[in-house]
Order: C-alpha cells, then sequence, then structure tokens
C-alpha cells in the first residue's frame, strides 16, 4: 500500500485497505446512481416537453456535478465513507413548491425552477453559517440518547423500503395501502416468457437479497458489490436486455445547463417580489428546506456512523463538523450550478457494510459520478433488482442499533419508536426525527422530568410543529 495514500486516508489506521475501499465506493455508487436519472424526473414531476425538457437537461448535469463535488468534500476533507447527491423528498417537494405553480398558472417554468435555486442558495448560506458556528453540531449532540440509537435503526427501515418499492417486491394497494408483488396477476394469461420478463426483477431482487446473505454469512468480502454485478448479468442475459446507453444528449444537455442551470440562483430574488405574503412564503419555504435538510444528514450520519462502528464515546459521529461543512457547501454549489437540496445519501451506507472506512471509498463514488457526464446515463446500466437486494440488506444490519434502546423507560420506548416507525411510513428521515423530537417533549414535560439538556430538543419540537402546519410537503 502506497504509504502517503494511506497516511492521507488514515485507511491502516481504520482496519481498512485499498481494495476494500474502492469495493465500498463502487457498491455506494451502484446503489445511489439512480439518482443521476431520478433527480431531474422529481424536479420536473416527470412532465416533459418544451422548456421542462431544457429544465431536466440543467437539472441532469448539475445532479451529476453536485453529486461529485458533494462527494468529494467528503473524501478529501472530512475523509469519510459517506457519499452525497441531490435529496430525495426535497426534489419533489421543489417541484411542487416552484415548478407545478409555474406549470398551473401558465407562467414561465424556467423562472419558477431559477426562484427555486435562490430559496436552496439561502437555505444552504444558512447551513454554512450554522456549520461555521457549530451550531449543527452542538444541535446534532443534544439529540436524547433514545433517538441517536434509534434514527439508525429507522434509517435502516427507511433504506429496506426504498430497495423493496425501486424493485416493485411491495406494490400500492387501494385498500391495505401496500402489497406483496402480485405474482399471479403478472403472470395470468401471458407466454411463458412475456411472463418472466414481468416477474423476473422480483424474483432476482429476492434471489439477490439471499446471496448477499449467504456469502455474508460465509465471510466472503465483496458480498455486496458481487451480488450487485452477478444479478445485474443475470438480468439481462435471462430477460434478453440489452443495456440503454443514450450519448446523443450529452451536448444538449451541457448547451441548456450553462444557459438556464448554472448561476441561475441568482436570477430567481424575484421570488421576494409581490408584497408581505410573497417574502413571508419565501422565508417559510427557506426555514423548512433548512429543517429538512439539517435532519436529514444528521439523521444519516448517525446511521451510517454507527454501521461503521465511527461513533466517539458519546455516542456521536467522528469529524460530524466537518461532515456538517461539507454538506452545508454541497448545498450552496447545488444551488449555484442549478439543482435543488444535496444531502448526505443513506445508501452510503451500502458502501460502509461493504468495508468503507475512510475517504478512498467516497473518492471512488465521485470518479464513478463523474463519469456519468460523459456515458448518458451510466445509471441505466444496472437495474433496480441489482440494487435493491443491497439496500434491504443494510436495513437489516442496521436495525439491530434498536436493541440498544432502554424498552424499560416509556419515555425513551414511545419516541424511540416512533422515530423508528415514522421513517418509512412517511417516507422521510427528517419527519421520523421530528415526531420523536416531538413525543419526547410532551412525554417529558407530562411527567416532570423535563430539564435544561432537553431545551434543544424542545425547540427542534417546536420548528418542526409549525413547519407541519405551516407548509405542505
Amino acid at each position: 500500500m502506497n504509504k502517503k495514500l494511506d497516511n492521507f486516508f488514515k485507511i491502516s489506521e481504520r482496519g481498512s485497505n485499498v481494495r476494500t475501499e474502492i469495493t465500498a465506493g463502487l457498491t455506494t455508487f451502484f446503489a445511489m446512481a439512480y439518482i443521476v436519472v431520478t433527480n431531474p424526473n422529481q424536479v420536473v414531476g416527470f412532465t416533459f416537453g418544451g422548456p421542462f425538457d431544457t429544465i431536466w437537461n440543467a437539472v441532469y448535469v448539475a445532479s451529476i456535478l453536485v453529486a461529485v463535488i458533494g462527494t468529494l468534500l467528503y473524501a478529501l476533507y472530512a475523509k469519510l465513507p459517506f457519499a452525497q447527491a441531490c435529496g430525495m423528498g426535497l426534489n419533489s417537494f421543489f417541484f411542487v413548491s416552484f415548478i407545478l405553480p409555474a406549470l398551473l398558472s401558465g407562467s414561465d417554468p424556467v423562472q419558477g425552477y431559477r426562484q427555486g435555486l435562490c430559496i436552496i442558495l439561502l437555505s444552504g448560506v444558512i447551513f454554512l453559517i450554522l456549520s461555521i458556528t457549530g451550531a449543527r453540531k452542538y444541535i446534532a449532540k443534544a439529540l436524547p440518547d433514545c433517538l441517536k440509537k434509534a434514527i439508525p435503526a429507522g434509517i435502516g427501515l427507511f433504506i429496506a423500503f426504498i430497495g423493496f418499492k425501486n424493485v416493485g417486491i411491495i406494490q400500492a394497494n387501494q385498500y391495505t395501502f401496500v402489497q406483496f408483488f402480485d405474482f399471479h396477476g403478472a403472470v395470468s394469461g401471458q407466454p411463458v416468457f412475456d411472463a418472466w420478463k414481468a416477474i423476473a426483477p422480483v424474483v432476482l431482487a429476492l434471489l439477490g437479497l439471499f446471496l448477499i446473505a449467504i456469502l455474508d454469512k460465509k465471510k466472503v468480502k465483496g458480498s455486496i458489490i458481487i451480488t450487485i454485478l452477478t444479478v445485474t448479468v443475470l438480468y439481462y442475459l435471462t430477460t434478453w436486455t440489452k443495456p440503454d446507453f443514450d450519448l446523443g444528449k450529452i451536448g444538449q444537455s451541457f448547451k441548456d445547463f450553462g444557459e438556464i442551470g448554472f448561476l441561475g440562483a441568482f436570477k430567481g430574488f424575484d421570488i421576494f417580489e409581490g408584497g408581505s405574503s410573497a417574502i413571508v412564503n419565501a422565508v417559510v419555504l427557506t426555514i423548512t428546506f433548512c429543517l429538512v435538510d439539517m435532519f436529514d444528514t444528521i439523521g444519516t450520519l448517525y446511521g451510517t456512523a454507527s454501521q461503521a462502528n465511527m461513533l466517539d464515546e458519546n455516542g456521536d459521529p467522528v469529524d460530524i463538523d466537518k461532515s456538517m461543512a461539507a454538506d452545508s457547501v454541497a448545498t450552496v454549489s447545488g444551488a449555484v450550478l442549478g439543482t435543488s437540496t444535496c444531502t448526505t445519501f443513506v445508501e452510503s451506507a451500502a458502501g460502509v457494510a461493504a468495508g468503507g472506512r475512510t475517504g478512498l471509498a467516497s473518492l471512488v463514488t465521485s470518479i464513478c459520478f463523474a463519469v456519468c457526464l460523459f456515458l448518458t446515463p451510466v445509471a441505466a446500466i444496472v437495474p433496480a433488482c441489482a440494487t435493491a437486494p443491497a439496500l434491504i440488506f443494510v436495513g437489516v444490519l442496521m436495525l439491530k442499533n434498536f436493541a440498544k434502546v432502554d424498552m424499560s423507560d416509556i419515555s425513551s420506548a414511545v419516541p424511540a419508536f416512533l422515530a423508528l416507525i415514522m421513517m418509512p411510513l412517511t417516507y422521510s428521515i427528517s419527519n421520523g426525527i421530528a415526531i420523536g423530537a416531538i413525543a419526547y417533549t410532551v412525554i417529558r414535560i407530562a411527567t416532570g422530568k423535563f430539564t435544561k439538556k432537553d431545551i434543544v430538543v424542545a425547540g427542534i419540537a417546536v420548528l418542526f410543529t409549525l413547519r407541519f402546519f405551516l407548509v405542505t410537503m
């Protein structure tokens, strides 16, 4: 191993090696590569044609660039095995808040897009100030112990839910909300090959999950990346499908990025024009993006750091101040480049589960994202059925954290349970933290156990309560 590389990333010190870090970086990339295409789809709300195609192209390039920048910050500054990209949920909220109103009113969606970037920029600057002053670090460390232990487990369920949903193992049901994949309905009346193509993603995903478990039990290193590659090959071979490389859009994507996305945030300050109501609306939106991104990041850091055994003696992530700063700079960069809020990705836990412990893993992930700029899109190569097993397996590993919660103390058990269950049920890490914080505060006050150290979590509870009533997400 190169000594300078080892010393810079502290590879040996953290009990890892170069091969493991490279494998972990590739694993994280494959687990979150879907964001390359998904983010622009979410930002335009799957509305295509005319200016929406222009916005899609600009967001596509910006999404990749911000993933590269954000992940490089983790690699070279924080030196941690985490990756950043545009946050799911936040991109949908971006569409609802800025693109959809323009669509419904018949106004220019490009200007609505730029107004959204302006709000993201302002929230990013606030993040940066809070990070530099240490306020974000203080808020994170002030979370009660029961929530610190429940958050990683809740994220585990959330990650597993994403995996199940992405591949269709669970489906929507109008009566029971969700259901297991309907094999009978998928194959009924279909020719054999068509029936197989309909069920192949689910079957291969389940087989992939079993394969990861078997390889892990046998202590085979790289079990996750082996499974991702194996299932990918099986998918294309058994469904007779050819990987899709759409290289024709590269030039137009860069053109639209330069014309409307890059620096577009500085052309969106007219969102504050229109009197006091417009100002109040803009301020509420800025605060909302701040809250959601802050607690998504805090939750993810606690979850992934716990999985990597990178917590300090107080149960807080190591170098949390650097992680917060990296997240803040990435969000500001994303707004300037032309995309929605950047955040630390929960799928980083897949790379951690593969053995990633240093910034070298993040460096590999960022390089993979950079390649996506010129292979539109690399994400399309790896099907959802190949990455879903990795996400579900990570959920299994992270759920063990909940066993550390003191379930004999109901004032800890109820907030922890709510944080755990609300993350997957509301499809939001921040909602889980918020509802857990509210429950903790109410119970502590009502039972006379509220102390000075609970003031911060009470403040979090109040802010999120206001957000729930003032903003629809």
